[in-house]
């Protein structure tokens, strides 16, 4: 489905505050861009009125929508214009009873330490390797290594802190010395003087030039490049146990 801008006056005005509300409610990054496509997706198949949608035209339109995409888009678009509903137009919102996305619990293989070890290895760009060697040392999720700042890094008591993370609640992560050593030859060859890993558009060399960090999309192709390179045969995601981050950082428990 069609996710380019409408061009529609009125429409407009209603994506700007769409977006800025999005953003004011406290939303991530990447929820926001989500719930921001699905409006635009929906304003395209709906000509733009989409101030006033009845049930029919709504099982219509998810229903088209899951022919072509996932139930995670279902869901996507279903919370987004919800939001919209309530928030811009600040109508009442009434569930659409016959979508019901199913609930799936899957849980992902765990590399062992020798794999962990390949995939860094056979990692040829720099901030991808340092990227994936972090995420695993310190047993972090995609986004919280994603948004890993310099201030987050305490060398004195040999931890990180881990800002807004699942549930949006700070933790702090043992640091192995390993990592940190790692982490400051990396830095070195960038000196951004806030990310971590700054994103590449501009080169390490100019790293320091850039406001955002590495991108999520990058770094997943990196990493499915690398794995199907080494043909491990494993459903994973970047979630190891402690068990293993400490065996692979050379920590100690």
């Amino acid at each position: 489905m069609n996710t380019n801008m409408p061009k529609d006056p009125q429409f407009n005005l209603y994506y700007q505050k769409h977006v800025k509300l999005l953003k004011l409610s406290g939303f991530r990054p990447k929820t926001i861009e989500a719930y921001a496509r699905a409006l635009k997706r929906i304003g395209n198949y709906f000509d733009c009125k989409i101030d006033d949608l009845s049930s029919d035209q709504l099982l219509e339109y998810f229903h088209d929508l899951l022919e072509e995409l996932s139930w995670s888009a279902v869901k996507l678009d279903l919370y987004g214009l919800r939001f919209f509903y309530t928030t811009v137009l600040k109508k009442t919102w009434k569930d659409i009873p016959l979508i019901k996305p199913p609930r799936t619990s899957r849980i992902p293989d765990i590399l062992s330490v020798n794999e962990v070890k390949q995939l860094v290895d056979a990692t040829n760009r720099m901030s991808y390797k340092v990227f994936f060697f972090t995420l695993y040392s310190l047993g972090l999720r995609l986004s919280e290594g994603i948004y890993l700042r310099v201030g987050d890094i305490d060398s004195v008591n040999m931890r990180v802190h881990i800002r807004d993370a699942k549930g949006r609640k700070d933790r702090l992560v043992p640091m192995p010395e390993k990592t940190l050593d790692v982490l400051r030859k990396f830095w070195k060859l960038h000196r951004h003087p806030s990310f971590i890993f700054p994103n590449r558009k501009r080169g390490l060399k100019n790293a320091h030039l850039v406001d955002q960090p590495l991108d999520r999309c990058g770094i997943q192709t990196a990493m499915k490049a690398v794995v199907t390179m080494l043909d491990i045969k494993k459903n994973f995601l970047p979630l190891p146990t402690p068990h293993l981050c400490n065996a692979y950082a050379g920590g100690r428990g």
